[in-house]
């Protein structure tokens, strides 16, 4: 979404949190995430697939930010129980190790995207998307990764909670080295 005519932003009181069926709407969700991120459409066709298989893993479930006057969606929110045989997990275990964390690999939620589109960032969606999904959380923790650099992301991780279990972890395409942060359930408000 962009500015409306009158110059001002959208409101972010017009956008409602809920479960979404997010396999029939992972293309409209990938728009937003290339909008948040700055995706390329190739990094998109391959998150496209990476974001289906992950849906049919048990426990998967996700939540939009929608536009209740237009049905659009303005942010998204995925995640699922953990499972150390998952890719992610085996790439984050050596450095979690290295520091003495890999237990957070076990019984914990991991959030495995969030996003919201520029023009709702910094208005609490992210906030309302993140609490929405972990307070459902059958695990008593919940673990995420996130570019390791200070941004607004990182902030609202750690005001949530979340605090750094290791750092300049490097994923095998990523040119940025990313953290690994973990919250203990239900998140601080």
């Amino acid at each position: 979404m962009t500015p409306s005519a009158s110059g001002t932003a959208p409101d972010a009181q017009d956008i409602a949190v809920g479960p979404i069926d997010l396999t029939a709407r992972v293309d409209e969700a990938l728009a937003v995430q290339a909008q948040a991120f700055g995706l390329t459409p190739e990094e998109i066709a391959v998150r496209r697939h990476i974001v289906l298989r992950h849906l049919a893993h048990p426990g998967a479930r996700a939540l939009g930010a929608v536009h209740t006057a237009t049905g659009a969606l303005a942010g998204f929110v995925y995640g699922m129980p953990n499972d150390r045989s998952q890719w992610w997990s085996t790439v984050v275990e050596p450095y979690l190790r290295r520091a003495g964390q890999d237990a957070w690999l076990d019984d914990s939620f991991t959030i495995t995207e969030l996003h919201v589109l520029p023009a709702y960032q910094g208005r609490g969606i992210g906030t309302r998307l993140i609490t929405g999904i972990t307070d459902t959380a059958a695990e008593p923790r919940s673990i995420l990764s996130a570019i390791d650099i200070e941004s607004p992301a990182r902030r609202l991780y750690r005001r949530l909670g979340y605090r750094d279990l290791a750092r300049r972890v490097h994923f095998p395409s990523a040119a940025s080295p990313y953290a690994v942060m973990g919250a203990d359930l239900p998140l601080r408000r």
